[in-house]
């Protein structure tokens, strides 16, 4: 291992160390060649210390790093001549790192400073005069100084933790989060094993044979393509259908179908098919190739589902009774609960009076089974958002544009909408604005500066009430957001006094079953509060942590 620790050097001699002290590393551990290791760092049994890394105990010193840790590409150590942190063995350190702790990619950990065992140190987290107890987890893009942060809590991405205030406030890590860290420990471990026997002649040389001798006998297969070109040649599913399947697996969701014949379809009753017990994903798209046989001439479609939070994040159709066995593909009629997508351009009239923007989404909600309404208001209940409903005898695709049509003709000069309902789950699931005043009779889809609150209508979304004059578009985003992800929205209030030593005065819960109603709620909290700070929380309020603070307002000099 001489050749990979060339890169472990002495500290240079400087006014305040003049012994040159060397690093100590344990033969277990593995140190890449492109890293750099300078000064007293005792670095233990079975460490992983990947590319790119910088490890200066030429200030501040020693370091210490502790058995079965991983430095993760890009991570930073370093530390100032004053101050010092106890290490778990009683003796003074610039820098302590436990056993069994993950300090990711880009990580800057400056001391004094003290991480404990079997914790996880999120990308681009800063850790600096500071102590993480043990069994902690920081998320991406923290920054934690001037602290101790108690052992086993959490803290979430973003978050900027400088006062024992906030940190004392922290949620404790869940189970989950227990399981991700001792995952990515596992995978550093077989990292680091894998690392030393590429530079081991033998062990390679070992596995070249093995590799050549199977390749003699099966001869040419699949074996040496990547999983997932093996999985997608092995199926019959189209490839958007295993793009998607894989872009649920990736994201950690459940992957489920659900099937309805032409009378089932037409009223939206759907039927469970026989659930998947497996993530893998070559297996999952065997199971599933297996539904559509079933269930060829129906209706078939597939479920995303998000087990934490206990809602669905997808729907699609995947097969239709017209489809030939194998003709699986995601269609445009989907129920989509994901991040915004841009909006439909206006397209241009159709012999129905409508627009064919606005009768393909009427459409799609249609074939979804949702039933649709309609919603007018002039531009003073528009400001308030105050829409009255205009009836609808029947929800056949042709009587609804007739009655969008016959809306926007006897209402010129309102706004009106056309509302997506789910009667199963007896929620709106789309709220489109068709007509604006001053546009022609035609009716109109477009988005751009309006006031529209949409959740899914396909692959498009809008933004709830956009032209608030009160909350800026950034804030009505990261409502929504949290919104749709189920989190429950908290306020919180600071004056000047209180703002500058990060001491806010906690509010209630803000109002609201949708995004559009939360973000009409804080316009009158923030009209309320105009001479004090207003920020919103997200808490996840299952896992009982916050995972988002924005402010919203700020008060006018």
């Amino acid at each position: 291992m001489t050749v990979v620790r060339s890169n472990a050097t002495a500290a240079p001699p400087t006014p305040w160390s003049q012994n040159l002290a060397e690093p100590k590393i344990h033969h277990t551990a593995y140190v890449h060649a492109f890293s750099n290791i300078i000064g007293d760092v005792r670095i233990g049994e079975n460490v992983m210390i990947a590319p790119g890394i910088s490890i200066r105990a030429d200030e501040g010193n020693p370091f210490s790093i502790g058995s079965n840790t991983n430095i993760q590409d890009g991570a930073v150590i370093h530390g100032l001549e004053q101050g010092r942190v106890t290490g778990d063995d009683g003796t003074p350190y610039s820098v302590w790192i436990g056993n069994n702790s993950s300090i990711t990619h880009m990580a800057l950990i400056h001391g004094p400073a003290y991480v404990g065992n079997d914790c996880f140190i999120g990308f681009r987290s800063t850790v600096f005069n500071a102590k993480v107890g043990h069994g902690c987890v920081v998320m991406m893009h923290a920054l934690i100084q001037d602290v101790e942060i108690p052992p086993g809590k959490y803290v979430p991405s973003g978050a900027i933790i400088t006062s024992q205030q906030q940190a004392d406030r922290l949620s404790e890590v869940q189970p989950d989060d227990k399981k991700f860290a001792a995952h990515i420990i596992s995978i550093n471990d077989s990292l680091r094993s894998g690392y030393h026997c590429v530079d081991d002649v033998v062990c390679v040389a070992d596995i070249q044979s093995a590799n050549a001798a199977a390749s003699s006998v099966a001869g040419p297969t699949t074996l040496d393509l990547p999983l997932q070109q093996k999985n997608s040649q092995n199926s019959r599913l189209h490839p958007d259908v295993i793009s998607s399947v894989r872009s649920l697996i990736a994201q950690g969701y459940q992957v489920g179908t659900e099937h309805a014949n032409k009378r089932r379809f037409q009223t939206s009753s759907w039927t469970s098919c026989a659930s998947f017990n497996t993530n893998n994903e070559g297996e999952l798209l065997k199971q599933l190739e297996s539904c559509l046989q079933d269930h060829s001439g129906e209706y078939v479609r597939l479920i995303g589902i998000d087990t934490n939070a206990k809602r669905r994040v997808l729907e699609t159709i995947i097969q239709r009774p017209t489809d030939s066995p194998g003709q699986s593909e995601v269609r445009s009629v989907s129920t989509s609960f994901s991040q915004p997508s841009s909006s439909h351009a206006v397209s241009p009239a159709s012999s129905s009076g409508a627009s064919a923007d606005l009768t393909t989404i009427v459409r799609q909600l249609i074939n979804q089974g949702c039933k649709i309404a309609i919603e007018r208001a002039d531009k003073r209940r528009f400001q308030t958002s105050s829409w009255n409903s205009y009836a609808i005898e029947s929800q056949s695709e042709s009587a609804i544009l007739a009655a969008i049509s016959d809306c926007i003709a006897n209402y010129p000069n309102d706004y009106v909408r056309a509302i997506g309902v789910d009667p199963v789950a007896k929620r709106r699931v789309s709220e489109q604005i068709v007509h604006r005043p001053g546009q022609s009779g035609s009716s109109n889809s477009s988005s751009n500066n309006g006031s529209n609150s949409s959740f899914s209508t396909g692959t498009k979304t809008t933004q709830p009430n956009t032209t608030s004059s009160v909350l800026a578009l950034d804030a009505i985003e990261t409502i929504s957001r949290l919104a749709t992800q189920g989190c429950a929205i908290f306020t919180e209030f600071a004056d000047e006094r209180r703002y500058k030593s990060n001491a806010w005065e906690t509010g209630g819960q803000v109002a609201g079953n949708n995004a559009a109603e939360i973000v009409r709620s804080l316009e009158l909290i923030v009209r309320d509060r105009q001479k004090s700070y207003v920020r919103v929380i997200g808490v996840d309020q299952k896992a009982k942590k916050r995972v988002a603070e924005k402010v919203v307002h700020r008060p006018v000099k």
